[in-house]
């Protein structure tokens, strides 16, 4: 089952007065391209959480952020005593030297220093690493989710767009009698005129109608075509196909591009057009695909 790049995950979770909440967001890469954002508190996780995203997401652009909030109590913070004491210091300095009466709601000013307030962030207990990794995990199952139904959507279009292309094939066939008539007509006039004008080997030019005839045979180009249109529905249900499937494209246009080169008739030529059309819109859907 194939699986889309693009994706979203999400999960929460509190203790006590503490809550915690991962968010997983993806688009398309070549490669995997993880940014990972963790609080203060919980960055000795992040070799840990690395080697595991690593595993379960494979391929993309992710961005993963693990956001906490805790009580009103924790966020105030500590008072900085010894930097307050310095600015009341400094305070009575400045009035003594330059005359003038120190403010008596001291405690006004100081509230309005920068600094001293000191948010201390220690390092989340196990407790809360336990709950947070649990919110990963299952934020992961989200995303998996998410991927895998989007996978969904892109294989039912993949799936119509190959149909329409071995549609398109079917459609040569009643047209290669006419095209071959057309060869023929053309070669017996080409023929009668040279006859008629210079002498020539007829062994010679044997040879040579036989090379051309096997330049205009397209049976192989059909055969081949129709192998890797169902070699590729067949691949769509195996894990991380993408890049296999990528290549499996690339056989499918060169295939076409031969058949258009040895067409030689209107009619196979706008089949040809049409079928690099779907074979365009597949490429496309395929650089989404893990």
């Amino acid at each position: 089952m194939i699986r889309s790049m693009t994706g979203f995950g999400k999960a929460s979770a509190s203790q006590n007065d503490t809550k915690i909440q991962l968010e997983i967001k993806a688009l398309n890469s070549k490669q995997l391209d993880l940014n990972l954002k963790l609080p203060a508190a919980f960055k000795k996780l992040e070799y840990e959480w690395r080697n595991f995203l690593t595993q379960e997401l494979q391929r993309g652009k992710v961005e993963v952020v693990l956001t906490y909030d805790e009580s009103a109590e924790k966020q105030a913070g500590q008072i900085d005593s010894k930097l307050a004491a310095f600015h009341i210091e400094q305070i009575k300095k400045l009035a003594d030297s330059l005359h003038f009466e120190a403010p008596s709601d001291m405690a006004g000013y100081l509230l309005k220093m920068p600094g001293i307030f000191t948010a201390t962030e220690n390092e989340a207990d196990e407790e809360l690493i336990s709950l947070a990794t649990s919110c990963l995990k299952e934020a992961v199952a989200s995303f998996d989710l998410f991927r895998l139904n989007e996978g969904k959507v892109l294989e039912k279009d993949l799936s119509s767009r190959i149909e329409t292309i071995l549609s398109l094939l079917m459609q040569v066939e009643p047209l290669e009698s006419e095209r071959l008539e057309t060869v023929k007509q053309r070669l017996t006039k080409n023929l009668n005129e040279l006859a008629a004008s210079v002498k020539y080997d007829e062994n010679r030019l044997e040879q040579e109608l036989i090379y051309y005839l096997e330049k205009f045979d397209i049976t192989e180009e059909k055969v081949r075509l129709k192998q890797h249109c169902n070699y590729f529905i067949q691949t769509m249900s195996e894990d991380q196909a993408g890049k296999k499937l990528g290549f499996i494209s690339q056989e499918i246009g060169r295939e076409i591009n031969t058949l258009g080169s040895k067409a030689n008739h209107a009619g196979i030529q706008r089949l040809v057009v049409q079928m690099k059309d779907e074979l365009e819109k597949i490429k496309e859907q395929l650089y989404n695909i893990l």
